[in-house]
């Protein structure tokens, strides 16, 4: 009971936080992480990280959960075809943190779709991301707690 009342307590104290900022319509979506909003640009999603289409550098991250990189592939497949059924085409509200650009002069927001759900912790909570790690930001801890479950779960990158 504790535990559900703590969980809507944080909904409610993060909604005025994260329904507040600009709109725009999805018109692309690049990778498990990035998208195209109209009138905004290139958008990141702030505070997590999503595997590649290719074999990359970044793959090594993954090593640690011993994840290799045939399932990274797919993962990355899976998350992209999930965007576009859910995101591509609709309005969806933005929000920021601490930085609101990334050294690619991407967009750093949280992304609310229409029906009140943050992308960035529905990728997280489907395997299809992990937590960013390397910086702080306002839902860090949420964020991990969402990784844990879908670790716990056994989904998406997570899969057994």
């Amino acid at each position: 009971m504790t535990r559900v009342f703590v969980g809507l307590l944080l909904v409610l104290l993060l909604a005025g936080q994260v329904f507040s900022g600009p709109t725009g319509k999805v018109s692309w979506i690049y990778d498990g992480d990035t998208l195209k909003v109209e009138g905004i640009g290139k958008v990141r999603l702030l505070g997590i990280d999503a595997p590649e289409h290719e074999d990359s550098y970044r793959d090594r991250f993954y090593r640690r959960w011993n994840i290799p990189p045939r399932r990274l592939r797919a993962i990355a497949a899976e998350s992209l075809r999930f965007q576009i059924d859910t995101v591509k085409g609709k309005v969806v509200t933005l929000s920021f943190d601490r930085e609101r650009a990334d050294k690619y002069g991407r967009v750093l927001a949280y992304v609310t779709l229409p029906d009140g759900r943050l992308l960035n912790r529905l990728l997280l909570q489907k395997g299809y991301a992990t937590v960013f790690r390397r910086y702080d930001f306002r839902l860090k801890q949420d964020f991990l707690t969402a990784e844990a479950e879908a670790r716990r779960a056994g989904v998406g990158l997570w899969q057994r």
